[in-house]
């Protein structure tokens, strides 16, 4: 018996391949071998009772292989021989990089570790040599082509799971989410194709990201700003998604973050003037009542221009406590939903950024994503980016840190995906907040873009992280930076010319010399159809005296009107005391 066990495809860590290959005999029955074909047909009666439909529940045929194997009828993986056995380790090895390529995958911009060797990820590890290399298997339920080498199968499935985009979803128990996932991924091989315009566009708000930067280094020389330096791949994901978010017909966003790269996103994404900033660095606020916070607390809206209309944005303010931020958003969001009727969560979006550190650390993060799903509380799903500049404070390496091994791993308890994206390659990480969006757009479900990149400077301006982190920044100081690398790739294209890239940085150093907008899609004269008016509250003396009082008779009047019971309205005989109670106490 034990021999069986190690040797049947039924057991196992072989229950990964089993499914696969079931959803590759439901997809095309056949592109399996023919006694598995045969054994799945079988199945389909069972299932079906008899008539001869398909199935698709996952539950039946779970129970079928276990009554097999109690039986005695599954046969050892060696009695399937020749073509047939290969062509199984092939479909084998397919499942395999779609649940462990991401372990390999090209997603540190640092490079600080080897990748490590995975034995399921190599062909030897299924008997499969040389000599099969170029002989042509049925893919099963890859993207694909029906058919193909090994060598191809090969390539198709390291560039699709081991690139610069690593992607866990395998563990979700939605098998159209998985195969909707795989249709995004597989078909382009994880490496989008955008047009030379949009190239150059996300070079422009690198360009942007990284220059805001350079200025505050230069002219505010020491003064805490929690500089976004190694992370300005953000700026162009964050514009990516608002546009598209715009195009599903999202007509409010509202963002929550912490201090890293705030200043940046209120400057480069939700466009506050730039001279208005540097106002509060030195000293000067036009707001009394913002005046005793730091200016990477404080909150921002405005209004931009989409392909599907105007959007209005909110920055929610935010404390030191790292997190405690989400469910605000959250409440905030529910809230707006609730005022628009919007009970699908299609014209409101919550975005949460989050830092690799606190995301593990925090509990409030665990406790916002439980309440996701349910009926009280949901928002029909949240996009969330992890800003993963591998260092909390003065901790980089993981074993200090946390026992996960990504620091995105309590999302999982939702069976949200998560697409583990480099930071030093924009493309990829701006298709990863489309399928990310999407995915939240057509599920309703919560998702994650962990961005992975670095700190450049110290955990504020007056750290040293070579004191630290010597090893670390050893690597980081002398790295060119992602917008230099990505300038470059573009001059090797032909995409921009020798001298483009810096007329962009002086073009975009001119408008912070003006004090200008650095955003073009900013509106400054649209009034959301939703809007509030605070310029009540705003400069206002609160600690002046004020009468509060109200005449007896309004009073007795809201008094008798809240405990109103409504014509038909069956209520519980201890509410309906309490209610009365409460009118007579109204009465006087």
């Amino acid at each position: 018996m034990k021999e069986f066990l190690s040797n049947s495809y039924l057991f196992g860590a072989n229950a990964p391949f089993i499914e696969e290959l079931y959803e590759a005999y439901l997809d095309n029955p056949r592109s399996v071998p023919e006694q598995w074909r045969e054994y799945f047909d079988k199945l389909q009666l069972v299932s079906a009772g008899g008539n001869g439909g398909r199935d698709v529940a996952q539950a039946p045929i779970v129970e079928a292989f276990a009554q097999r194997a109690k039986a005695g009828a599954a046969r050892p993986a060696p009695a399937v021989a020749g073509f047939d056995r290969k062509q199984v380790s092939v479909l084998q090895l397919i499942a395999e990089y779609r649940f462990r390529g991401v372990l390999v995958a090209d997603i540190d911009p640092l490079k600080r570790h080897e990748r490590p060797r995975i034995p399921e990820l190599e062909p030897a590890y299924y008997d499969l040599t040389d000599s099969d290399m170029d002989t042509v298997f049925n893919t099963g339920s890859f993207v694909g082509p029906e058919q193909a080498s090994l060598r191809e199968i090969i390539r198709a499935v390291q560039e699709t799971y081991c690139g610069t985009l690593g992607v866990e979803y395998m563990y979700l128990s939605s098998r159209v989410e998985k195969r909707w996932i795989q249709e995004r991924l597989e078909p382009v091989r994880s490496k989008p194709s955008y047009s030379a315009d949009i190239k150059r566009h996300i070079l422009e708000r690198l360009t942007a990201a990284e220059g805001l930067e350079r200025f505050l280094h230069t002219r505010y020389v020491g003064q805490k700003r929690f500089s976004l330096e190694g992370g300005e791949t953000m700026i162009p994901v964050l514009d990516n998604l608002l546009q598209r978010a715009g195009e599903a017909g999202v007509q409010e966003l509202v963002l929550g973050m912490a201090h890293r790269g705030r200043l940046n996103v209120l400057v480069n994404t939700l466009g506050k003037m730039p001279k208005d900033l540097f106002s509060e660095f030195e000293g000067q606020h036009d707001d009394a009542l913002l005046a005793g916070d730091v200016k990477y607390h404080q909150g921002f809206s405005s209004d931009i221009n989409t392909p599907g209309g105007p959007m209005h944005l909110t920055l929610a303010f935010n404390p030191s406590h790292l997190e405690i931020v989400n469910p605000v958003v959250e409440g905030s969001v529910r809230a707006r939903q609730h005022r628009r009727k919007d009970r699908k969560g299609e014209q409101v979006l919550p975005v949460l950024i989050h830092g690799d550190a606190s995301v593990a650390g925090q509990g409030v993060v665990m406790e916002t994503l439980n309440l996701s799903q349910t009926r009280g509380y949901g928002t029909g799903g949240t996009v969330h980016i992890v800003l993963n500049n591998q260092i909390g404070f003065t901790t980089s390496d993981p074993r200090d840190s946390r026992s996960s091994l990504y620091c995105t791993d309590v999302v999982k308890m939702i069976e949200a995906p998560i697409l583990h994206v480099n930071g030093d390659d924009p493309e990829t990480a701006v298709m990863a907040i489309e399928i990310a969006l999407d995915y939240r757009t057509q599920f309703k479900k919560d998702v994650v873009v962990d961005l992975v990149c670095f700190r450049k400077l110290g955990h504020n301006e007056q750290d040293e992280p070579m004191v630290t982190q010597p090893l670390m920044y050893k690597i980081i100081n002398v790295h060119p930076g992602t917008r230099k690398l990505y300038a470059d790739k573009l001059l090797a294209q032909g995409v921009i010319g020798a001298e483009d890239a810096d007329k962009m940085a002086a073009g975009y150093r001119q408008a912070l010399d003006a004090g200008t907008h650095t955003n073009k899609t900013i509106l400054s004269n649209f009034k959301p159809p939703f809007a509030v008016d605070w310029s009540k509250y705003k400069n206002t003396k609160w600690n002046e005296n004020d009468d509060t009082t109200l005449p007896l008779a309004e009073l007795q009047m809201l008094a008798d009107k809240l405990t109103t019971i409504p014509a038909n309205f069956k209520i519980h005989p201890r509410v309906e005391k309490i209610i009365a109670d409460r009118r007579l106490m109204g009465q006087g």
